[in-house]
């Protein structure tokens, strides 16, 4: 089992909901009865709020990792292969970078950030400056509506709420140098790259689209804008035309359903939001409804002391506490044990990005067919980076999708890579102990191959489709056909379905 993270108490402080049922525009957050926040679609109060597998005790190490600090080290194993295997296409999904919450607390002083760029404020890069400047020339580039109306840079002294703040950028301008130096050896994108071979998509939200320029100015410095097309996807699912799938909802109320039975019957978590409430001077219900799990976080990610409160004429202050956030995470490893024991958040992630996976398997049938041996290049090249950027109502379904339950929740800026890769063709030696025809064909050309990467981290052999892969006998990659027979086939076993269609209307093909 790969490693849980090294701080996962604040990933379950903070209960995401992971399931937005139709195309939206805003992952609003919302309080909830348990503490967590929630996304509200329209005048929806849905909400459901899963949360990783942790074992981590450590408050603090949790909150730097979801915090994500760009100052601090990992490493990142995007671009390992072996020997002579050729890089074909990396496609990644990505979640924005550090924002500002999107909730305030009644009667405590909003936390006081800047979200101008400056070079002379920390954290800052390299790169940042240049950056800056190189956004100022963004009207070159190709814009789907309404995205040419979104600003390009976080611009305002005092924080909007869910405004990206300069943490944010840097973050992803991290990330993308970090993965130029690791494909730059690949030379996956040329110099003079062509439009058909980056394909750049995000939502309409302007955090996510300020932190995928970010990443791709890391990655491609000075880019061309007239060569980049910037895509709007409606919903944070990025289902594209495929987002009806009623069954996918009923998943969602069952497992509401199921949440609420085990947040009601927690009286010390009752306790604990009461005490809140009177620390601030709310009602309950109020303090739940101002989320103020979002903005303590906030608090931590950037240094603030936690928002305090006079209380009556001796000027006493009052303060939220961590202790408080303790009762929240107990109740939340309760949940999640709970969770897992249903399944009902899986298959609603099974659903929820089925059509993400599709796409990308397409995507990787068409880069492989233009690399068959003998085939003509296709004019302007194939594409070969995709870049996706998104929530984390996006990133965790995908991630339960693959069957990579255990990995860490998506921390501001997370990444989810898939590398499809292209084995040397085989020698004389090895194509006699082959078996078939067809085999012999395959592996005279190079065979096909995929890794999946979280945070720089190799998760290949931990997801549903390669698991139970023996990459010991000889091949330590994991096949692509593993890949493709999962996402036409075997995802819907866990649905009880042959098809997306039979899966989400009850009814095949």
């Amino acid at each position: 089992m790969f490693s849980a993270a090294a701080g996962h108490l604040f990933f379950c402080l903070i209960s995401v909901n992971l399931m937005p049922t139709t195309p939206v525009v805003e992952d609003r957050l919302f309080q909830g009865a348990d503490g967590g926040v929630g996304v509200a679609l329209g005048k929806s109060r849905k909400r459901v709020f899963p949360v990783p597998h942790t074992q981590e005790p450590d408050a603090m190490a949790g909150a730097s990792d979801y915090c994500n600090p760009p100052n601090r080290s990992e490493q990142a194993r995007e671009g390992h292969s072996p020997a002579d295997y050729k890089l074909l296409s990396v496609q990644m999904m990505i979640r924005h970078g550090d924002r500002y919450p999107i909730y305030s607390i009644p009667k405590t002083r909003r936390p006081p950030i800047d979200c101008t760029l400056s070079n002379s404020r920390k954290p800052s890069h390299p790169l940042l400056n240049s950056f800056i400047s190189h956004m100022g020339k963004g009207g070159h580039g190709h814009w789907e509506s309404p995205l040419s109306s979104v600003p390009r840079l976080p611009n305002h002294s005092a924080c909007e709420m869910g405004e990206l703040t300069q943490t944010g950028v840097v973050q992803h301008l991290r990330n993308g140098q970090v993965l130029q130096q690791a494909y730059r050896r690949h030379n996956l994108l040329p110099p003079n790259w062509s439009p058909s071979q980056v394909w750049f998509e995000t939502t309409g939200k302007s955090r996510t689209l300020q932190s995928g320029l970010a990443l791709l100015y890391g990655f491609q410095p000075d880019f061309d804008w007239t060569r980049l097309t910037v895509r709007h996807q409606l919903s944070t699912l990025f289902c594209g035309s495929a987002c009806d799938c009623p069954a996918r909802n009923r998943y969602l109320e069952e497992e509401q359903r199921r949440q609420y039975r085990i947040r009601v019957s927690d009286t010390e978590l009752e306790r604990t939001y009461v005490e809140m409430a009177r620390t601030l001077g709310l009602p309950t219900r109020q303090l739940r409804a101002a989320n103020p799990i979002d903005s303590l976080l906030c608090h931590l990610c950037h240094g603030i002391p936690f928002p305090c409160v006079s209380t009556g004429n001796s000027g006493t202050s009052g303060c939220l506490t961590m202790a408080q956030f303790a009762v929240i995470r107990r109740q939340q490893l309760d949940d999640e044990v709970d969770r897992r024991k249903e399944g009902l958040y899986h298959k609603y992630a099974i659903l929820a990005m089925y059509p993400y996976l599709n796409r990308t398997a397409n995507k990787m049938e068409r880069v492989a067919r233009g690399n068959e041996a003998g085939r003509l290049p296709r004019p302007g090249g194939e594409e070969v980076f995709t870049l996706s950027s998104a929530h984390d109502v996006t990133v965790a379904p995908l991630l339960s999708a693959l069957g990579l339950e255990d990995s860490r929740f998506p921390r501001f800026a997370a990444r989810l890579v898939f590398e499809l890769w292209k084995s040397p063709p085989a020698s004389q030696g090895q194509l006699k102990k082959r078996g078939s025809k067809g085999e012999k064909s395959k592996a005279k050309d190079g065979e096909l191959f995929l890794r999946v990467l979280y945070n720089g981290e190799d998760v290949t052999f931990h997801t549903t489709f390669c698991r139970f892969y023996d990459h010991h006998a000889g091949q330590p990659l994991c096949p692509l056909k593993n890949f493709l027979s999962f996402v036409r086939r075997d995802i819907f076993r866990a649905v009880n379905a042959t098809s997306y269609q039979e899966a989400c209307h009850g009814s095949p093909l």
